[in-house]
């Protein structure tokens, strides 16, 4: 099969989803490798070093799309790049999709099979460490005073207390975050829904952190005293209520700062509104906020050489075996499957956006095999069925 792999166009995102070592990979499986000019320039990987491995260099997205059988980048498919899209093709990215409606529909109209990354990872994705940890990096450049926040160092100084943190949500992104902030000397409470998570993590700090039940009424009580917000919860599609309202922000000092990692529109955070790397916060009520969509992208040679290793075995998987052969040996990659030549199979998509769907056992004819379990992507569910 051919294999392209695309240089990603969202603004401010410079990770590659194959670096030259997994190029060399699946060129020694037998198949033919196309990487677009400059994919993976910006997170430190020569178009010589791809040709190295054995890779063709191709000039446009145009010509990977309309050569590859398989291609994949790390970010969602972009409107440039709709038309592009062709019928039996295989697309590998990070889609989201019941967040973008039009993209679901550009995929269902071209009649590809597109699998959306953020749902086929078993052990959590790289890219939500990456997040976690440099999300709360960047939470402290935001609380300089020079950034407009209250200027406050994180583990305090002679005579100058440290920094409180409330991080919401005890899960892969809250707990990379509270990993480097613990270690940088901050106060931090962390609030989830699940006691076993609390318990976890006040046992693996040995109870230096404070741990509570994630309620509205606990996160009121607390906004006062708190320096730094890091919101890390995924919010369930269609939810109307917030943990964090427009009114709680005058709860919190001026210049204290909130970053949402989570990133999700209509999410935890009533005062939310995405921001890119090259105009990163903005302030509301005083407070600083910092809501980029794409923080992995900010340390591009890491995240890109984790992500890339963590994701090849899907990537090998489906050229090797067939999308059928891959999604019956691995429960999480079949789950991922979001739409096949027209028909969507992604049960969240359909839950949040009232489409029909089909449940990707049925769709791929496999329902009778030994298929690996995986728990469902979300909570979200549907029964609005496709009849075939």
């Amino acid at each position: 099969m051919i294999f392209g792999t695309l240089k990603d166009r969202k603004v401010g995102e410079y990770r590659v989803i194959a670096t030259p070592l997994e190029v060399g990979t699946i060129k020694a499986d037998g198949h033919k490798v196309l990487v677009e000019r400059d994919a993976g320039i910006m997170a430190g990987f020569s178009n010589e070093e791809y040709v190295k491995q054995g890779a063709e260099i191709v000039e446009t997205a145009e010509e990977i799309y309309e050569r590859s059988d398989v291609l994949a980048k790390v970010k969602e498919i972009e409107e440039s790049e709709y038309d592009l899209l062709r019928e039996n093709q295989i697309i590998y990215t990070c889609i989201h999709p019941a967040a973008h409606e039009q993209q679901v529909q550009a995929i269902l109209d071209s009649k590809c099979i597109a699998f959306t990354a953020e749902d086929s990872h078993r052990y959590g994705s790289v890219n939500c460490e990456a997040a976690g940890k440099q999300g709360a990096l960047m939470g402290l450049q935001s609380m300089m005073t020079i950034n407009g926040g209250k200027g406050k160092f994180v583990s305090g100084l002679a005579g100058a207390p440290g920094m409180k943190v409330l991080i919401l949500g005890g899960g892969l992104v809250g707990k990379s975050a509270l990993q480097v902030l613990h270690s940088l000397g901050a106060w931090c409470t962390v609030m989830d829904i699940n006691f076993k998570t609390l318990r976890e993590i006040g046992q693996l700090y040995n109870e230096t952190v404070n741990t509570q039940l994630s309620t509205k009424q606990n996160i009121a009580n607390l906004l006062p005293e708190i320096d730094m917000v890091i919101n890390c919860v995924k919010w369930p599609k269609g939810n109307t209520d917030y943990l964090i309202d427009r009114e709680m922000l005058h709860l919190m000092e001026k210049g204290s700062v909130i970053v949402d990692i989570s990133n999700d529109t209509d999410g935890a955070i009533e005062s939310f509104r995405e921001t890119t790397h090259e105009d990163p916060t903005y302030i509301e009520s005083g407070i600083v906020h910092y809501c980029v969509s794409n923080i992995p992208g900010a340390i591009a040679s890491s995240t890109s050489t984790a992500y890339a290793a963590s994701v090849l075995g899907h990537l090998r998987s489906i050229l090797n075996s067939g999308v059928q052969e891959a999604c019956i040996k691995d429960g999480y990659l079949r789950r991922s499957l979001t739409a096949y030549k027209g028909f969507l199979t992604h049960e969240e998509t359909s839950a949040v956006q009232n489409r029909p769907w089909i449940k990707p056992e049925v769709v791929l004819h496999i329902e009778s095999e030994k298929l690996d379990p995986a728990p469902p992507a979300t909570s979200s569910r549907s029964t609005n069925f496709i009849k075939i």
